[in-house]
């Protein structure tokens, strides 16, 4: 059973994450302007497997034979969908493109139930549509027409509700620092699978380098080691929803750093968001347990 204190500890954890994923968001615009997205993602992600392999190999070489595959499995998941998020990024405006991958958060729930057989409680299910919302109110700026931009996000976004539902059924916390070097590994073997056919291109500026080195380090190894050990202790529905606060950082970023305006939908999106953690996470901690509302240590784990 997980503990309380540990509990904490992986809410805090994944809002960190959380926030260096939305840093990383305009960083990526200025990047993506001077590389593909292949080029960005192979060489980010090459990176970080280096590094991480170079520090943790000892954790990769005591992971079981089932937990490299089911590593390596999560990383061509997670790969495949931060390929097809940049992709339709570059065809959709980014405030479209960041609803549908905000979409992720009713997904998880959804596949969770399916994949998994979990009980979803009705907190869960409520916090998930006010996070929706939320998204809805910070991306959406005009009217949402479907073409193949949105179609290619909506993909990556129901990637990474499996991704998010297999790291928490998969993960334990004996494994979450090697199963997290097999997961960025297998991001870059797909990132290079569409960069090596037309040559890599390296970043030409050190501001651009700088940029890709801290995605790879910080929003990249780090975060992943991190996002692993804590959904190692947390349902996946309930990681959905703390890391749905991602576009929040990015708008919080792009305001300070980029001198985007702040209007009030931004902080009706914000707060909205918020609302949907707090009833997600305030829930009585006392009393008798409503089987259809489990505690996130109560998710089903497959076995080892």
């Amino acid at each position: 059973m997980t503990s309380s204190r540990t509990s904490l500890l992986a809410l805090v954890g994944l809002l960190a994450v959380a926030v260096t994923w939305g840093s990383s968001f305009p960083l990526t615009k200025v990047v993506l302007q001077q590389l593909s997205t292949p080029d960005f993602l192979a060489v980010r992600f090459v990176l970080a497997t280096v590094v991480m392999l170079a520090i943790f190999h000892r954790a990769v070489r005591a992971l079981p034979r089932t937990a490299l595959l089911r590593g390596g499995a999560l990383g061509l998941l997670y790969g495949s969908a931060q390929l097809l998020q940049t992709a339709g990024l570059e065809r959709t405006p980014a405030s479209v493109s960041g609803f549908i991958t905000g979409l992720y958060v009713v997904l998880t729930p959804i596949c969770a139930a399916v994949l998994l057989r979990a009980p979803i409680g009705r907190r869960v299910w409520i916090g998930a549509v006010l996070a929706a919302v939320g998204l809805g109110f910070l991306a959406l700026n005009g009217s949402l027409t479907p073409g193949v931009g949105e179609m290619v996000t909506l993909a990556s976004a129901l990637l990474y509700a499996l991704h998010i539902v297999g790291l928490s059924a998969w993960t334990r916390p004996e494994q979450a620092l090697g199963l997290a070097v097999v997961q960025i590994a297998g991001t870059a073997v797909v990132s290079l699978a569409f960069a090596v056919p037309d040559g890599i291109e390296l970043p030409h500026t050190p501001g651009v380098w700088l940029a890709v080195i801290y995605m790879a380090l910080v929003s990249g190894a780090i975060a992943m080691i991190v996002q692993s050990w804590a959904q190692a202790h947390l349902a996946a529905s309930r990681a959905a929803i703390i890391m749905s606060t991602e576009p929040l950082w990015a708008t919080v970023f792009s305001v300070t750093f980029f001198d985007e305006p702040l209007t009030i939908r931004i902080v009706i999106g914000g707060a909205t968001i918020l609302a949907a953690m707090l009833v997600v996470e305030l829930r009585p901690r006392a009393g008798p347990v409503d089987p259809n509302d489990p505690r996130p240590e109560d998710l089903p784990k497959l076995a080892a």
